[in-house]
């Protein structure tokens, strides 16, 4: 079927397996990295796009690291930053304000600086700090450098030794990712992906994610949904949500009936207890929405089945946007804003 998609999402897509194998081999031999022993916490800073960088690194790295990994998504550097601090700066385009803040403030603690961008005031600020920088490839827009931006941290964590076969995760990851896209590409629009897209149809999608893992696949769902398809999406976690939001599953509902659909991400590395509170959960949602859809991941090892559950989403919500005519790439309202808060947009009045 003809396709609106004026900037090429499809196709950035398709490539994504590339993207991933590439930012692996790109930043396998990234200079200036601290010893093992000299790291005693690890901080990620980043927002949107770049940011779940961070998530990533965090779901994968954290059961595996003997140190804490922290994700920081505003202006603040946390306090307790210093020079045992590893410090990643990630921003596609080199000029996110929250980003250039609190690494900046983590560079005057003396932390050591590892930074991941397409230049900007953050490639500038790297030089003076003479961090190493990964230099991430100019991409339309951030969303579609995931790969590109999330890599060169697990692999720089792999260097410095304190993530031993991240390089073998990566490598299954690869291979995963590359079977996923021959798969969904071969298909087309009737792809597993496309199904799930028809089946989402107008309604807003609930997404469920398990675990860390599940948490980070479900976040970047509803992100693929509101930049690419251009639609509210909502996201939440098991276990938690069964503590608080399935009591939301009652007659209180009664006006959201039908306009709602829930996404349950699902991985092999659920506690037990997650699956079966999965199951529940559904049982009680399912009177109050359109469907419950439900994906399951495949590959090797949790980073191959983060990656592919968050794959499958990116095609998932690029179908949501074909069916419904809107083009994937302009995200004019994300734009607006970030003119205004430039004071562009009062600049042109002024005019």
């Amino acid at each position: 079927m003809p396709v609106l998609d004026t900037d090429g999402m499809f196709e950035l897509a398709a490539a994504f397996p590339e993207q991933v194998e590439q930012a692996f081999e790109a930043s396998r031999h990234m200079p200036g990295l601290p010893q093992r022993e000299d790291v005693g916490n690890v901080v990620v800073v980043g927002m949107g796009g770049s940011g779940i960088a961070g998530d990533v690194l965090q779901a994968v790295a954290s059961p595996l690291l003997p140190v804490p990994v922290t994700v920081v998504k505003h202006y603040e550097c946390p306090h307790f930053v210093d020079e045992s601090s590893l410090v990643f700066a990630v921003s596609g385009s080199g000029n996110t304000e929250e980003t250039i803040e609190a690494a900046t403030d983590a560079a005057l603690a003396g932390a050591r600086m590892v930074v991941v961008t397409g230049g900007g005031e953050l490639g500038r600020l790297a030089d003076a700090w003479r961090a190493p920088v990964v230099n991430v490839p100019d991409f339309v827009w951030p969303r579609a450098a995931f790969g590109a931006m999330a890599v060169p941290l697990l692999v720089a964590l792999w260097r410095t030794g304190l993530l031993p076969g991240a390089d073998v995760q990566l490598e299954r990851a690869i291979e995963q990712l590359k079977w996923r896209r021959d798969e969904l590409v071969a298909q087309g629009d009737a792809s597993p992906a496309a199904d799930v897209a028809r089946r989402i149809g107008g309604t807003i999608p609930l997404i469920y994610g398990g675990g860390a893992l599940g948490t980070v696949a479900a976040l970047r769902w509803k992100s693929q949904v509101n930049e690419n398809a251009k639609r509210l999406a909502f996201m939440s976690t098991q276990p938690e949500l069964c503590h608080n939001e399935v009591c939301g599953w009652a007659e209180g509902s009664d006006p959201l009936r039908g306009r709602l659909s829930l996404v349950a991400l699902r991985h092999d590395g659920e506690h037990p207890q997650v699956g079966r509170r999965f199951d529940i959960t559904a049982d009680i949602a399912r009177p109050y929405v359109a469907d419950v859809i439900e994906v399951r991941a495949r590959g090797e090892g949790d980073l191959a089945q983060l990656f592919d559950l968050t794959y499958f989403g990116d095609y998932a919500t690029l179908w949501l946007a074909a069916f419904a005519e809107v083009d994937p790439g302009p995200i004019d309202a994300l734009m607006r804003l970030k003119n205004q808060l430039s004071g562009a947009s009062g600049a042109a009045a002024a005019q």
